[in-house]
């Protein structure tokens, strides 16, 4: 007779609907009716990291435990690396309801966020493909067989299945469940019992199903071709009459944890877990989106058969992976693959059995390489540093430069830059750019290299959820060519203008003028202008200070040059200067060069009566003219000890003549022209009147001193005499006569190192000759 099992839905909450709470909604970042399951995913940050599920029926709420869940046909798995929970559900779980060719689902989410909140979830699906006669689904926690009525028995017997129902409603008793394990005989037990072990039976939907938690007493362990395989032996019997009918419902799935393999994640299964005709087919994909053998080689996936066996190899950086990072004394990593299988055999009688495995793939920890370059171009004059590879699970939160911490992201005002960029490979980089002259950055010269050498010292705090900082460390140098410091020369109407920007090795030079150094005591007595400032030094050099060199003196102007020289500050060798040469023009100067040369450009307009023109100019010495006249204005250029010139010594040794005129071949008298002297400091001379050669450490001081033309009936004040300083200490009276002769005969020089209140005195002798009469010295 025929058999009809069936077991319908035997109400209808009308109340519920496939809307959720709007917290939820919100939340609920993916929900797809899938070919043999539900599935939804939702953010654990609504949900909290320990979501607790429900599933209702019309008998209430059920907590989805960890063990009840296996037992009912629902996984869920808490995907903190994504920060996600998703929960799978079978067609066939324990409170799903069918209505028609619709399964319906009922949840409940409790969260204690906010309070303990409850949402609910409802779901309506339609198997988007017809079921085949054996489906086996190898879940991450259970095992479930379900096979159809009708392609067990006999098909006269298969024109009812409402025909068994009392037989499983009434008397479960009369459903007999024998397991069996290799070598061991043992006694069956009715539905209730097995179900009080965990195992559960049922007939729903057209279909025996079959459901088991991994690791059950009566499950075992087996090896096909070296792959684990977990196998449970069910047959299921029942008497009716002079009829039984036996179900074999085995389950057995790949426990195959995978291994990592020239960069492939390998999982392994026999090729037949069941009986089957020739060779399965096999389609694959991550996160639940299967692809066929074609496409999956395709993008990179292994699928090869050998000994029985099915190899796969997912791709290490396999679109749909997932990597994680672990800091622990190093960052290392790790790839989680969601892999989904589905495995199609046929057997002798044509039938399919359709076997589906999810698994997470986890790889073992990889240490993870960071990158770092060091991209400084010296001739942009900062350093460069680029840190790359970083996982984008990694944060870079704070840097530390040369000991100094700086926490990220920097302050505007920052005097260095960090950028971040994404790269195409799911990670980060990271350039650091400081400036060489940045107070960070330490500098010194290297002996060794001759150069400045700048060093960077960086420590990188890069952090991960879950973990300890990981601190990362790298060094930078750049070595700059000192090249001796070159100062920036400005021409002006009264003199030149150095100037010159500090640099970090300015502590390697000293400056020079001449032989002296460029100190503020050789400022303040030369008459310079210094301003040394934390950036710049600057330096005016007014016209006619000593450091000049004159060339090209005419009436019209003349040519100064100005030297500053760079020393090496050990050794004193001269290793660069700056010289600066500028055109300037003066109706009056006066020029006392070292080699006791007098130039002096004059204007006798003061003293010349109006309207008349000299005739010729001369000094003391009638023989000495001009170098050049343009009317009243002249140019003489003559040996200071000649030409007639009065020798004075008061602290210094003053060399002093007079410019005259002539007009009308009528001399204008010793009181009328214009005097000019040059001084010398007595402890700067080498050789003091020598007749031949004349030689000064430091150039004279120049005067020009003219004599006022009085007009008729104008009388000429005499200019009063200062008054003498009082002396605290009586010094010997020095006679020094008016006029000491210029020229005289060959004699030694003498060499003025130190003068104390000048005790000698000057005198001629009886045969023309100079004498000193030293005076005691009290």
């Amino acid at each position: 007779m025929p058999f009809m099992l069936c077991f319908r839905v035997a109400f209808i909450l009308s109340l519920w609907t496939t809307m959720w709470c709007d917290i939820l909604k919100q939340g609920v970042l993916q929900m797809e009716c899938r070919e043999h399951y539900f599935m939804v995913a939702i953010d654990l940050a609504v949900t909290g990291p320990n979501p607790q599920f429900e599933a209702v029926d019309m008998t209430g709420g059920y907590p989805l435990t960890q063990q009840y869940a296996a037992e009912c046909g629902y996984s869920i798995n808490v995907l903190s690396f994504l920060g996600v929970v998703e929960l799978r559900s079978s067609y066939f779980s324990c409170h799903t309801e069918k209505n028609g060719a619709k399964f319906l689902f009922y949840f409940k989410l409790n969260t204690n966020l906010d309070g303990n909140v409850t949402n609910t979830l409802n779901a309506t699906c339609s198997p988007p493909v017809p079921w085949a006669p054996r489906e086996v689904s190898c879940e991450t926690n259970y095992m479930e067989v379900s096979i159809e009525y009708e392609s067990t028995c006999p098909h006269q017997l298969s024109e009812d299945w409402s025909s068994l129902r009392p037989a499983y409603s009434t008397s479960p008793s009369e459903w007999q469940v024998s397991f069996q394990k290799p070598g061991v005989v043992l006694a069956p037990m009715n539905f209730t019992e097995a179900r009080k072990q965990g195992y559960v039976f049922e007939l729903k939907n057209g279909r025996f199903v079959f459901r088991t938690p991994y690791g059950q007493p009566n499950s075992y362990i087996t090896k096909d071709n070296g792959v684990q395989v977990e196998v449970v032996q069910a047959s299921i019997f029942s008497r009716r009459g002079w009829f039984v009918i036996i179900v074999d419902l085995v389950a057995a799935c790949s426990m195959d944890q995978g291994m990592l393999s020239d960069g492939y994640m390998m999982w392994d299964t026999p090729e037949a877990l069941y009986s089957s005709l020739g060779s399965t087919q096999i389609s694959i994909g991550l996160n639940g989106d299967l692809v066929g053998q074609v496409n999956a080689k395709q993008k990179g996936f292994i699928m090869e058969k050998r000994n029985n066996t099915v190899h796969i190899g997912i791709p290490y950086n396999a679109v749909g992976g997932y990597r994680k990072t672990l800091v622990s004394g190093g960052i290392f990593e790790f790839r989680i693959f969601q892999m989904y299988l589905k495995q199609v055999l046929v057997d002798e009688y044509q039938r399919e059995t359709v076997v589906k495995f999810h698994r997470t793939l986890v790889t073992p920890l990889t240490p993870y390489p960071l990158v770092t370059e060091d991209k400084t171009v010296v001739q942009e004059g900062m350093f460069t540093v680029y840190l790359g590879n970083v996982p984008d699970d990694v944060d870079l939160t704070s840097i530390q430069l040369n000991g100094e911490q700086f926490m990220l992201p920097l302050p505007s005002e920052s005097t260095f830059m960090i950028t971040a960029e994404a790269q195409p490979d799911n990670t980060f980089s990271y350039t650091l750019k400081m400036l060489f002259s940045d107070p960070l950055v330490v500098q010194e010269f290297s002996k060794e290299h001759a150069a400045m050498l700048h060093q960077l010292n960086i420590n990188y705090t890069l952090t991960v959820s879950g973990s300890e900082p990981y601190h990362y460390t790298t060094s930078v140098t750049a070595l700059l060519d000192v090249s001796p410091p070159v100062f920036e020369a400005n021409c002006t109407a009264a003199g030149i203008n150095f100037m010159l920007v500090h640099q970090p090795s300015d502590y390697l030079w000293e400056f020079s003028i001449g032989a002296d150094l460029l100190t503020m005591e050789l400022v303040t007595r030369r008459g310079y202008i210094m301003n040394n400032s934390s950036k710049t030094l600057q330096l005016n050099a007014p016209l006619f200070t000593p450091g000049y060199d004159y060339r090209d003196v005419s009436l019209r102007g003349f040519y100064g040059t100005f030297e500053i020289l760079v020393r090496d500050r050990d050794t004193l060798r001269v290793r660069a200067s700056t010289v600066k040469t500028c055109y300037f023009e003066s109706r009056e100067f006066i020029m006392c060069s070292t080699d006791g040369m007098m130039t002096v450009a004059a204007d006798l307009s003061e003293v010349i009566p109006s309207g008349q023109m000299p005739v010729n100019f001369h000094l003391y010495n009638k023989l000495c003219v001009p170098n050049e006249v343009n009317g009243t204005r002249v140019l003489f250029s003559f040996p200071v000890n000649s030409c007639g010139s009065v020798i004075k010594l008061r602290g210094n040794v003053t060399y002093r003549n007079k410019i005259f005129h002539t007009l009308n071949n009528v001399p204008s008298g010793d009181d009328k022209g214009v005097t000019v002297q040059c001084s010398y400091p007595l402890n700067g001379l080498s050789r003091l009147f020598s007749v031949y050669r004349f030689e000064s450490d430091t150039e004279g001081k120049g005067t020009i001193i003219h004599d006022v033309q009085a007009t008729p009936g104008e009388v000429v004040p005499t200019p009063a005499k200062p008054t003498p300083k009082p002396e605290t200490t009586a010094a010997p009276k020095i006679i020094i006569p008016n006029y000491l002769p210029a020229y005289h005969p060959p004699a030694h020089y003498i060499r003025v190192t130190r003068v104390h209140s000048l005790p000698n005195v000057f005198y001629r002798g009886s045969n023309g000759y100079f004498h000193t009469k030293r005076n005691p010295i009290p």
